[in-house]
């Protein structure tokens, strides 16, 4: 009796972790505009600061990111148990603030010049002493970034989970918030440590094939680097507005059904539906950052007027 009632406890567990694996990937997969945004935001708040002090600081917002998923992950599981109607106008808000974010990126590029590489490294007005006043206020403002960052990543989660029971709701958003956590600051540290070391491979002075090689790599790194941090922008920015606009369109049941109808009525032929749906959650996500972004710019404009 004992042994089946062991048996049955292991069988319960294994289909939770099951449940939490599946759902973990799902929630993952939802959240890729944020991670892209994250990913870029976090790299280019070390512009300024010394090579010898980026890991130290990068492991300081890291710190500071686990203290807010820690704060966010239990808030969340409060909502879903008492007030859990709160979870799709909060996906909303989320979803709009995506599409929001992605808008003025991209009239920001239409508007400003693009800035170089060497501009932005060498040129750029920096304090002339990084003292540590200066680093507290780079982590600080970075830690702040990442609370509302984690938030729409948790929200966006949440709603994925929202249906499972309490435990399995509470893993999903534990492993995504460490995961997350890890994997942002894990690859912040490389991409910011791309170029130092494609500068030390460029040191090689070395007349062998081996260094020689090794100086073509280093300078391949080098190049690479601001390449990635611009790549890793527009992604991101892409990503906003399929998820945002995805978040949206179901909110909204006449624009899911719409989208349902558009999609069966092409069902049959090949790839499209696929195309279609990215096709109407940008065009979908796009609209909602312009909206968001007029209604924005009008409130701030009464409140200047006001003042």
């Amino acid at each position: 009796m004992a042994g089946s009632s062991l048996f049955v406890l292991i069988d319960d567990i294994a289909a939770l972790l099951d449940d939490v694996a599946l759902m973990t990937k799902v929630a993952a997969k939802k959240t890729t505009g944020v991670l892209g945004d994250d990913l870029a935001l976090n790299a280019q708040q070390l512009t300024g600061i010394s090579a010898d002090r980026e890991l130290p600081i990068i492991w300081s917002v890291a710190k500071g990111s686990f203290k807010n998923k820690f704060i966010l992950v239990p808030m969340a599981m409060l909502i879903s148990a008492f007030i859990p109607w709160l979870i799709m106008p909060l996906l909303m808000i989320g979803g709009a603030y995506l599409c929001f974010e992605g808008f003025e990126k991209v009239l920001h590029t239409f508007a400003h010049k693009p800035v170089t590489y060497a501009e932005a490294e060498f040129n750029e007005p920096l304090p002339s002493n990084l003292t540590p006043e200066f680093e507290a206020q780079k982590i600080k403002g970075a830690i702040r970034t990442d609370f509302i960052l984690s938030a729409e990543i948790i929200v966006i989660a949440l709603g994925v989970v929202s249906h499972l029971a309490l435990p399995v709701q509470a893993l999903v958003l534990a492993v995504i918030a460490i995961a997350v956590t890890i994997g942002v600051y894990g690859i912040v540290a490389a991409i910011v440590k791309l170029d130092d070391l494609g500068l030390y491979l460029l040191k090689n002075n070395s007349a062998t094939v081996f260094a020689s090689i090794k100086r073509k790599l280093g300078l391949g790194l080098v190049n690479a680097a601001p390449k990635l941090m611009k790549l890793l922008g527009v992604v991101g920015t892409v990503a906003m507005f399929l998820v945002g606009g995805e978040i949206i369109a179901h909110g909204l049941p006449f624009v899911h059904h719409l989208q349902l109808a558009i999609l069966a009525a092409v069902a049959e032929i090949a790839v499209l539906p696929s195309v279609l749906s990215l096709a109407m959650n940008m065009f979908v996500g796009g609209l909602a950052g312009g909206l968001v972004f007029v209604l924005v710019s009008l409130a701030s404009a009464l409140k200047n007027k006001a003042s």
